[in-house]
């Protein structure tokens, strides 16, 4: 299996750009970025690129958020008599 040149070209340009950005660019902002440095390439071929040479970005964990009551407090002006 021969790998071509262009492959190992891009994949220096996306190493580039992934140190650049510490890692945090998926294929997408890697494609607009290699397209403003003048290299144009389909985007698929560069996600192809990134899972073959190991380049995905670091997927961050979302912060867990609890919105429970503390957020919705008011006071109990009714004080659930619903009566007319």
């Amino acid at each position: 299996m021969d790998i071509p040149a262009w492959d190992l070209l891009l994949a220096e340009k996306i190493r580039e750009c992934q140190e650049q950005c510490s890692r945090t660019y998926g294929y997408r902002r890697v494609h607009i970025w290699l397209d403003r440095q003048g290299v144009h390439h389909n985007p698929k071929s560069i996600l192809r690129v990134m899972q073959k040479y190991g380049l995905l970005s670091v997927i961050r964990r979302k912060k867990y958020r609890n919105y429970g009551e503390y957020l919705h407090k008011y006071p109990n002006l009714l004080n659930r008599d619903f009566k007319a």
